[in-house]
């Protein structure tokens, strides 16, 4: 039976999904202090980065873009990295970038190929098309599959992460020291196993990355994605204006309606596209990738940032014990 007592691994989704805030923060625990271990200037980030004051105040400390930024053909066209940066910092969010037919379909191939592992757990191995039966063979709801470090197999993905157009938007947004942080592929699936607590909890819950000082992060649906297929949604403008609430507290996930009320449901981009079509946002504004409920979203994400990182495990992977 799913969930059953015979199932020994609490993986990131069902602890993420299970219990309340504190449950949640005591569970990645673990975590947590092998990333201040690893790299102390991780917890001062930590804790601080989630201000505005703190924030701002790091922002001042990012360097020039140099004059000899690379000027190299981009795949993506003459989009104007200035022009992007600008809109960054004025919505936090830019939208209009299409990966060229063959590079989509290439990643996407890939992705169709390769295992996943599911639910962030490198023991929930199995490939897309397998789904159903893999959590039936797991016995338990899997919502997500990542392929980790398995995407630089892919020469389609790698070509997308080496674009110039990516770093030079990232220079112009977060300051002449940024550089690549992250690449990761990822399935979202529908499910007939997942409880209502499952859908509410996947649906509505706004939430902020604390991966750096200062990110930027590139998104890329490898397949078609409309309102019933797991769409990313930005709040326009939370980058750069925060509740209090939303500050002082270690918490970085807030329910829809809370973030919906104070921030404007105005604000609210529900992204949907076509497979190949993409977007670039500052994560620490407000956002939230809602639950696939008819057909699976396959997604690319490339990631900047301005320190360095972690070398232990990769993106997303958590320290569970």
């Amino acid at each position: 039976m799913l969930g059953s007592p015979e199932s020994k691994t609490k993986d990131l989704e069902s602890i993420a999904r299970s219990g309340g805030a504190l449950h949640r923060m005591a569970a990645r625990i673990p975590t947590y202090w092998t990333d201040a271990r690893e790299n102390p200037a991780w917890l001062p980030m930590f804790l601080l980065a989630r201000t505005i004051l703190f924030r701002k105040a790091h922002w001042l400390t990012a360097r020039p873009v140099p004059r000899e930024a690379n000027s190299s053909p981009s795949m993506f066209g003459d989009l104007d990295a200035r022009m992007i940066a600008a809109k960054l910092k004025s919505t936090g969010i830019f939208s209009g970038f299409t990966l060229p037919a063959e590079i989509h379909e290439a990643i996407a191939r890939f992705a169709q190929e390769t295992p996943c592992f599911g639910n962030f757990d490198r023991k929930l191995e199995f490939l897309a098309g397998e789904h159903t039966e893999a959590e039936r063979r797991f016995g338990r709801t899997i919502l997500s599959g990542h392929h980790f470090e398995r995407v630089l197999q892919c020469e389609a993905a790698v070509a997308v992460q080496q674009d110039p157009l990516l770093l030079n938007v990232a220079k112009h947004y977060l300051g002449g020291e940024a550089k690549l942080i992250t690449t990761r592929t990822w399935w979202s699936f529908p499910t007939k196993t997942a409880t209502d607590a499952d859908l509410s909890r996947a649906s509505f819950k706004f939430h902020f990355d604390l991966d750096d000082w200062r990110m930027l992060k590139f998104f890329f649906y490898l397949s078609d994605v409309d309102p019933d297929s797991g769409p990313h949604v930005y709040m326009r403008g939370s980058h750069n204006r925060r509740r209090l609430k939303h500050q002082l507290t270690l918490l970085v996930g807030h329910p829809a309606e809370e973030v919906l009320d104070f921030y404007g449901e105005e604000n609210a981009i529900t992204l949907t596209g076509k497979a190949g079509s993409g977007f670039v946002e500052d994560p620490f504004g407000f956002h939230m990738g809602t639950l696939a409920r008819q057909t699976p979203r396959l997604m690319m994400e490339v990631g900047f940032g301005v320190s360095k990182p972690s070398k232990r495990r990769y993106h997303g992977e958590p320290v569970i014990r």
